[in-house]
């Protein structure tokens, strides 16, 4: 895996993939060979002919899982991988925002309705997203779309916890410090009805 993508480059020396990552993904799963070949496995896994869901259904949740998730990194790497398979810079758009949008087909809709209840849900799941799966997919593509997108929840949790790739960035979410002449009160007490 790492001659397919650095050749005889040593990525630690001189980091960076075609994508534009500095490729440290990969080298800190090569810490440990064996979670590497275990991960190198799975993406082989989900590549075979033999896969029952289509290329363009799984990027959609694997898209999805890394916009819920937070991870830049994984949002961004399957969105070119849905630029790839064809879809629109429209259509790519619409994955954040799936649920007003007209541009996704029953199927998707339910596959993006899933990936939601899998990520957010934590596998919490109404029968009515299974009963919409069921009418485009039978079991076994609907246990592969499940394995497939919530280990790619897992790479984007991954990735944010160790702050690789894209996601090597503090967390916009802060305190925003009040004046310096401010002093600090309670809020509630502050702003609270006076007379109850």
């Amino acid at each position: 895996m790492y001659d397919r993508l650095f050749g005889d480059r040593d990525p630690v020396a001189e980091p960076g993939t075609d994508t534009g990552t500095p490729g440290n993904w990969w080298t800190a799963f090569a810490n440990s060979p064996d979670v590497l070949e275990h991960a190198c496995r799975g993406f082989g896994l989900y590549a075979s002919p033999n896969r029952k869901v289509a290329p363009e259904l799984r990027e959609l949740g694997q898209a999805r899982a890394g916009w819920l998730v937070g991870s830049q990194f994984v949002f961004s790497q399957h969105c070119k991988s849905c630029r790839a398979l064809g879809f629109s810079e429209e259509r790519i758009e619409a994955i954040k925002a799936w649920a007003v949008s007209d541009l996704f087909a029953p199927v998707e809709r339910a596959l993006l309705a899933y990936t939601d209840a899998l990520v957010l849900g934590f596998g919490r799941v109404d029968e009515a997203v299974f009963d919409a799966m069921r009418a485009h997919l039978d079991d076994e593509a609907i246990l592969e779309f499940t394995y497939i997108t919530t280990m790619y929840m897992m790479h984007a949790v991954i990735s944010r916890a160790l702050r690789l790739e894209y996601d090597d960035r503090d967390d916009p979410v802060v305190e925003i410090a009040a004046p310096a002449e401010y002093q600090a009160t309670d809020v509630g007490d502050q702003i609270g009805l006076a007379d109850q």
